[in-house]
């Protein structure tokens, strides 16, 4: 076999490997001399073959770099892009639709669109008016807050946001955190003045870090909601039983040992009415989940239950203390509250943290439930926008008597199902809110305190999803264990640590993929170019003398030790398998790089050392595909210039036929 082979480097860089092979008529190399060894390769052409480039990238300036990197961090979607070549005029439309998606689909707005709208925003004004004030109840926030939240915030949300069906509202996981971190430092009924100060500020700051932070696992949140939602409810048995007394502490243990320990509290009249309105509540849901086009006996519900208690206990009038009821609320709009936000003294830290915590999962709940109900209808929310749009209307929200609001499950899906075709049904629905404060507060007087306790029972039972939590098991175990101990560590810990555990296993897991990444031998798929792990491929073939290796992650200080040792340990287990089957000496080493997205110094440093130890040892060792910022590093960091003219190729194939052919020509 004849073999002409040579390396060069061109102007731009492009390292290139020339080759000429002539193949015999059963394309494969074979040899009869001991000093060469029989190789196996895929079929190749029967002409001279050139081996394909390995190039740098173009060359750009570090300030070019930060530009690129910050912009594909923030704006991956380049939303940028129509601003090319267009007048100051269209930029300027342009600008005002991407702040204000409101502009897009604003002008093409008709009377056939706001029909649909006005139906919706009403549906859902009947679930948002007693949802507010019994989730304002689970914050430990008097009730008219949950009905200032659900005025101010929507019609934010409705200018600023990108989802047509997200409906904006106080949520029980957010109001239940905020609730728990706060009364465990201030009691809300000994300071109520400064426990509103504090809940303020926690919305402001929830609104400052929403505008810029990342989202919590789905393992995190599977757990962490189905702890919040049993603790919910267990806190419910307060209202539900009629009781007084009851503990502050949000823990399963100190709340059913309250419950037993003032069982002589239990008031018969309030548990017959709440097992009562609590079944109604649940055949309803499961009925229209069962029936969707049923929706709409899900969405009235709460609210003709809220009616219905009114009236009986009107009717009846009954001792306050055997059937306790809301009372005076007072009417008007929100008051201004900016005067109240908390920025100094012993509790601010108390505020950032509870802002932080809530915000993050008010967030999450938000984003997801927008995008859920958005791929039902294929088309795109925007993360960035919903973003801003949640924060911006938070923090103006604390200024306004709110707190921490976000899009809510619930209400997105009455809303979707009753037909929503923009962000306007936000604003029927505040709307109406802003009719219930102005004119109909005193009707809700004599509303039972019992049929909030069991409103909020009713949403938050839907957050248990034990499917959910089997499929991890199923899928990933760390995953399952996150989830696992966010639910026990609400149940026994508390919320925000309960929480906090669930992040440092998430955490965990991510060091644990970064500092022991996978690394896999490759063998040839037969009659293919393409080489596969040994052990996934049963078919895939050892190429004689070579050991093909895979890293499967960026090389960086944190696992370059590390790889070092797992390398150098597989060539001790191969030279091991071939002494043991009495194979092919290894002559050469291949490193697989596809997958190597990133290198620093240290991964950089380690593969020279690499390279020195295996040159001890004889070994060659051969890089091929890295990528072009890895690459860009090699050859700024002389590190290339050691590997010499075999040591770099653009796929795994090229670099055994070129290595291969070289031996063949040595005498």
């Amino acid at each position: 076999m004849g073999v002409n082979s040579n390396r060069v480097e061109d102007e731009n860089h492009c390292f290139e490997t020339t080759l000429n092979i002539i193949p015999n008529h059963n394309n494969n190399i074979n040899n009869t001399t001991a000093q060469t060894m029989v190789v196996q390769l895929p079929n190749h052409p029967s002409s001279p073959t050139q081996l394909h480039r390995v190039c740098l990238p173009p060359k750009r300036s570090t300030l070019q770099k930060l530009k690129h990197r910050v912009s594909d961090i923030f704006f991956p979607d380049n939303p940028f892009h129509k601003f090319n070549n267009q007048t100051w005029l269209k930029k300027f439309i342009l600008t005002l639709e991407f702040l204000f998606p409101v502009f897009q689909w604003g002008p093409t707005y008709s009377l056939k669109l706001f029909r649909a709208d006005l139906i919706s925003g009403l549906t859902i004004a009947s679930l948002a008016i007693p949802q507010g004030i019994s989730y304002a109840k689970l914050a430990n926030l008097p009730p008219i807050i949950g009905l200032y939240s659900s005025f101010v915030p929507p019609l934010i949300y409705s200018i600023l946001g990108s989802s047509k069906h997200l409906a904006v509202g106080p949520v029980s996981i957010a109001s239940l955190v905020m609730g728990t971190m706060l009364s465990e430092v201030v009691s809300p009924t000994q300071e109520p003045i400064l426990y509103l100060k504090l809940a303020f500020t926690s919305t402001f700051f929830a609104g400052v870090f929403q505008a810029a932070l990342d989202f919590l696992s789905k393992a995190t949140l599977i757990g962490f909601m189905a702890g919040a939602a049993v603790i919910v409810s267990l806190q419910q048995l307060k209202g539900l039983l009629g009781m007084v007394h009851f503990t502050n502490q949000m823990q399963i243990i100190p709340v059913l040992s309250s419950v037993l320990k003032y069982k002589d509290e239990w008031a018969w009249p309030t548990i017959l009415m709440g097992l009562c309105f609590l079944f109604f509540l649940l055949s309803a849901r499961h009925i229209s989940a069962k029936r969707p086009k049923l929706f709409w006996l899900s969405a009235a519900a709460p609210l003709t239950s809220v009616i219905v208690s009114t009236i009986m206990v009107f009717a009846i009038k009954p001792n306050p203390q055997r059937i306790p009821i809301i009372g005076h609320l007072p009417k008007g709009l929100n008051p201004p509250s900016a005067n109240m936000l908390y920025f100094s003294g012993s509790y601010l830290v108390l505020a950032i943290k509870t802002g932080l915590v809530s915000g993050i999962l008010a967030l999450t709940e938000g984003i997801a439930v927008g995008r859920t109900f958005a791929a039902l209808n294929n088309y795109q929310v925007d993360g960035n926008k919903e973003m801003m749009a949640i924060g911006l209307m938070n923090m103006a929200g604390s200024c306004s008597s709110c707190y921490v609001t976000t899009g809510s499950f619930s209400r997105s899906a009455v809303n979707y199902n009753a037909g929503a075709k923009t962000a306007i049904s936000n604003i029927v629905m505040a709307s109406a809110v802003l009719i219930t404060l102005l004119f109909l507060m005193p009707l809700f007087h004599y509303t039972p305190t019992v049929i909030l306790a069991a409103i909020i029972i009713t949403a938050v039972i839907g957050l248990i999803d034990y499917q959910a939590a089997i499929h991890l098991w199923k899928v990933d175990k760390l995953d399952f264990l996150a989830c696992v101990c966010s639910f026990f560590g609400v149940l026994f810990v508390s919320v925000p640590l309960g929480l906090a555990i669930a992040v440092g296993i998430s955490v965990f897991k991510i060091l644990l993929h970064v500092t022991r990444p996978n690394t896999n031998v490759l063998g040839n798929i037969p009659g293919t170019q393409t080489y596969q792990s040994l052990g996934r491929y049963r078919e895939a073939m050892r190429i004689p003398s070579f050991l093909i290796l895979a890293i499967e992650s960026p090389i960086y200080f944190a696992n370059s030790t590390y790889l070092q040792e797992r390398i150098l340990g597989w060539v001790r287990e191969e030279e091991e398998r071939i002494k043991a089957n009495n194979d092919s000496v290894m002559k050469c080493v291949i490193l697989d790089m596809s997958a190597v997205t990133a290198i620093d110094t240290s991964g950089i440093e380690l593969l020279g050392e690499l390279r020195k130890m295996l040159d001890r040892m004889s070994l060659q060792l051969v890089l091929a595909n890295p990528a072009g910022n890895v690459m860009e590093k090699l050859h700024v960091s002389k590190v290339i210039e050691s590997f010499g003219t075999q040591g770099l190729y653009l796929t795994v194939g090229e670099a055994i036929a070129d290595i291969s052919s070289s031996w063949k020509a040595q005498p």
